[in-house]
């Protein structure tokens, strides 16, 4: 019973739930300008994790067989048997239903229809392109920021443009992040025959170039929360600070597009988000 209750847990990508929901605080932190309404903003947090939770299962579900093919998921509950699909996928559609609904009932139309709308990217439109094309990445980064968006509309029931800044910072973080994932495990998304962009171009040219602009760009997005007023001068010279950090640490896997240059620029973007959101729930400008 506990190896499969940790399968089904599995199933749901917890470590990626945990960053939807610390996203989501912060979008109900920033919007709200606070937590002034704590019960509105425990639905939130738990009807969001329930559809990041569902649309995780449905994820295995469709890619099943490609991880079978990858040495580093063939272990997964789905492709070893230990669970069977069908059993998934009425976990997933259970999960998932029961978040939006919870949104909707509990917290407003909008932030529930932005929770299924992630779900219907994530599922129905990133994961089946990762068969077909390297455009993949930033199909995938939208649903990725969309969290934030979901917890600044269940604070304030619109979404403003302190919103889209969040979106933004979140969209170009993906980019580095992800890419350093993809290079490091490029030969296992070839066995999967899964169109990353180290796959599909092996020497790394446009990977490198995808990875530096975002990271100017993600350099550029964090500072708009101080010159909008949403945070001070501390928050400001630190998310320079880490932009530059990030972006050193991108030029350095662009010029050797070592192994050793794309972890630590994986390490350096993971390191990154914490401490840029921290900065901003401790500057806030209000």
């Amino acid at each position: 019973m506990r190896a499969t209750i940790d399968d089904y847990l599995a199933l749901t990508k917890p470590r990626i739930a945990i960053m939807v929901v610390i996203t989501g605080a912060l979008g109900f932190f920033m919007g709200g300008q606070g937590i002034h309404a704590p019960w509105l903003f425990a639905c939130a947090m738990v009807g969001t994790a329930l559809a990041s939770c569902g649309s995780a299962v449905l994820n295995h579900v469709i890619e099943r067989d490609v991880d079978g093919l990858m040495e580093r998921t063939r272990h997964r509950p789905l492709p070893t048997g230990r669970i069977k699909p069908q059993a998934a996928l009425s976990f997933g559609f259970l999960l998932l239903l029961s978040g939006v609904f919870f949104l909707l009932f509990t917290v407003g139309l909008l932030t529930a229809f932005l929770a299924l709308l992630s779900a219907f990217l994530y599922v129905v439109v990133y994961t089946p392109m990762k068969r077909h094309n390297w455009l993949n990445t930033s199909l995938g980064a939208v649903p990725g920021a969309l969290p934030p968006v979901g917890g600044w509309t269940a604070a304030t029931g619109t979404i403003d443009p302190g919103a889209v800044v969040l979106f933004l910072i979140l969209f170009a973080w993906q980019h580095p992040h992800f890419y350093a994932i993809a290079w490091m495990f490029r030969d296992d998304y070839r066995r999967g025959g899964l169109k990353m962009l180290p796959v599909v171009e092996p020497d790394g040219t446009s990977t490198c170039w995808q990875v530096v602009g975002y990271s100017i760009l993600l350099l550029i997005f964090s500072t708009l929360p101080s010159f909008m007023g949403l945070t001070g001068s501390f928050y400001l010279a630190g998310s320079i600070v880490l932009g530059a950090l990030l972006l050193v640490s991108g030029l350095a896997f662009g010029i050797t597009r070592s192994m050793p240059a794309a972890r630590r620029l994986l390490k350096a973007s993971v390191f990154y988000l914490p401490l840029l959101l921290g900065l901003c729930v401790v500057d806030a400008g209000f």
